[in-house]
């Protein structure tokens, strides 16, 4: 049986200096010092731009592959913020140099990625040994003329992470199953066990969610259009889906459910380790920030429950440079970083649920448990999780832009505007910066 987390500590001071580095070169423009690898002292070097907690390098698989593989030696920097990531690549991309031979790609640029630059990244079409990807996984990082532009890592099942301390507090269950039936089918009984929560919870000032933002990303992502249709037109402004989703999050802003936190932003950190907030509705890839920021003093006191509906928030690729000098070294390993074995690995040890369907049904994956989380059957909860998410999932160009924008609108219904003025201004920012 698979245990989640031992290797969290190591990973996140790896990321932490990693990211130090990244994101001062990232900004840089083009410094050669920073292009693809090559050969070199009878080795390929091969270099990889990372963001986030992929894991990739943060279980040790990088060490693995230079120890099967002596002539290789693989040179990896990881940015925090994928946004910094992200504005860093498009400026390489464009200028043509300053690029690693493997680049990660979030599921939130894979779109604009395979419509404008196709060229710049190799094909991993009919490649042997990649036939294990859950197909949909595979579809959104394909060009049209049928171009693979790289391998999945990851996939953003859902589930909703709670502390059992206050729940109890809240008179609420605190058993995980117990807790799941609380709003099974249906985010609007989430913010409905909110309302309980707020007049029932008995002990210092906690919130229910720690924002609103995070609410409206689970009920967007469960349908399979957002922000554009499969044609490619944008939507986002009449879509019942996305109102749906925004009226949602924002009856839990009016009501004072949330923390006014937005993930991964400033203060969310804090709100974590201080326990300020009671849920936060958590993609299996989270797990790992939750566990590292709220820390030792809270572990056992959060636990993981089913979220109400399926839904995919989040998942990577990584792609391979097609000017690369080294551009089949680089997709061998892409191809043996990404198998079946190494997902359910990074798994074990981060939390991460494959894309692969192999992966997803190995029975180390499927039995894994969360210590932290007070040894939640993760493996279990988000494997059917996986199982549940639309077959379609449509993506468009601007996708990231757009929900970061959303996030932004919701914090200003947070901060007391109404949730009418703050659409208006979320759709033309949305304009401003789609086009």
């Amino acid at each position: 049986m698979g245990t989640f987390g031992s290797l969290r500590t190591r990973a996140v001071a790896t990321l932490a200096a990693a990211g130090a580095l990244a994101l001062v070169v990232g900004c840089g423009g083009s410094d050669d010092s920073v292009t693809g690898g090559g050969k070199k002292d009878g080795k390929v070097v091969i270099t990889m731009g990372l963001y986030g907690v992929m894991g990739i390098k943060e279980t040790g698989l990088l060490e693995q592959y230079e120890k099967e593989n002596p002539d290789v030696d693989i040179k990896a920097e990881i940015a925090g913020d994928e946004q910094t990531y992200y504005t860093a690549l498009q400026t390489r991309l464009a200028a043509g140099n300053g690029l690693k031979d493997i680049q990660g790609i979030e599921i939130g640029r894979a779109k604009e990625i395979t419509e404008t630059q196709s060229d710049k990244f190799a094909d991993f079409a009919g490649m042997a040994g990649t036939e294990h990807f859950l197909p949909w996984k595979e579809s959104q990082i394909s060009t049209e003329d049928g171009k693979v532009l790289g391998l999945g890592t990851d996939i953003g099942p859902m589930a909703v992470c709670y502390r059992k301390d206050y729940f109890e507090k809240a008179g609420l269950p605190t058993d995980r199953e117990e807790v799941a039936k609380l709003w099974e089918g249906d985010w609007t009984k989430y913010v409905e066990v909110g309302r309980t929560f707020k007049k029932d919870f008995k002990g210092k000032d906690v919130a229910y969610m720690d924002a609103a933002s995070g609410l409206f990303n689970a009920t967007v992502y469960g349908y399979p259009e957002q922000y554009y249709d499969d044609k490619g037109e944008l939507i986002y402004d009449r879509n019942p889906a996305v109102k749906e989703a925004w009226n949602l999050a924002a009856d839990a802003a009016e009501a004072g459910l949330t923390a006014k936190l937005r993930q991964f932003q400033p203060g969310w950190d804090p709100g974590l380790a201080n326990g300020t907030f009671a849920t936060a509705v958590c993609p299996a890839w989270m797990l790992s920030h939750i566990s590292e920021k709220a820390g030792e003093a809270n572990k056992g006191k959060w636990d993981v429950a089913r979220a109400p509906k399926g839904a995919n928030w989040g998942g990577s690729f990584l792609g391979v440079i097609e000017k690369s000098p080294v551009k089949e070294e680089a997709k061998k390993l892409v191809a043996w970083l990404t198998a079946p074995e190494q997902q359910a690995h990074i798994f074990k040890e981060l939390g991460n649920i494959p894309s692969s369907q192999k992966a997803l049904d190995a029975d180390d994956v499927k039995n894994a448990t969360s210590e932290y989380f007070d040894n939640a059957p993760i493996g279990q909860i988000f494997g059917a999780a996986a199982q549940e998410i639309p077959d379609k999932q449509v993506l468009g160009r601007k996708d990231g832009t757009i929900k970061d924008t959303f996030s932004q609108g919701l914090a200003l219904v947070e901060q007391g505007t109404s949730r009418d003025e703050a659409w208006k201004t979320t759709t033309e920012r949305i304009e401003k910066a789609v086009g």
